[in-house]
C-alpha cells in the first residue's frame, strides 16, 4: 500500500500514491479542510443552479434555438422603441401645444404647400 502525508515527508510509494492518506499526523486539520472544501462545493452547485447554466450552454449550442432568441428580442426591441417614440414625440406635441399657437405651424405648412403647387405648374 501507498502512504502519503500532507506535508510531503513521507516517501510516495506504489502505483496509486493518491488512493490512501496517512493522516496521523494532521487528523483535525485534514477534517477541517474537507469540511471547507465541501462547503465551497456546496456553495459552487448552488451557484450554478441559480445561474442556470445547462439551459444557457443549450441555447448556445442550438442555432435553431439562437435564431428564434435572437429574433424575439430584436422584434421586441423594435416594438418597444416604435412605442417609446410615440409616447414621447406625443407627449412633447403635446406639451408644445401648449405653449406654441399651433395655427402659426398650420400656415407655415399652407405657405409650404402653396409653393410646391406654384413649383407643379
Amino acid at each position: 500500500m501507498s502512504k502519503v502525508t500532507l506535508n510531503g515527508n513521507t516517501p510516495v510509494t506504489g502505483s496509486k500514491p493518491s488512493q490512501q492518506y496517512d493522516t496521523d499526523e494532521h487528523p483535525f486539520e485534514l477534517r477541517h479542510e474537507v469540511k471547507k472544501l465541501n462547503t465551497r462545493l456546496d456553495q459552487l452547485a448552488d451557484s450554478l443552479e441559480k445561474a442556470q447554466i445547462k439551459d444557457i450552454i443549450e441555447n448556445y449550442t442550438s442555432p435553431k434555438k439562437r435564431i428564434i432568441t435572437n429574433f424575439t428580442a430584436g422584434m421586441a426591441r423594435g416594438l418597444g422603441l416604435t412605442l417609446g417614440t410615440f409616447v414621447v414625440l406625443g407627449l412633447l406635441g403635446l406639451i408644445l401645444s401648449q405653449f406654441v399657437n399651433m395655427p402659426i405651424v398650420g400656415q407655415y405648412i399652407a405657405d409650404l404647400l402653396g409653393y410646391i403647387d406654384d413649383y407643379k405648374s
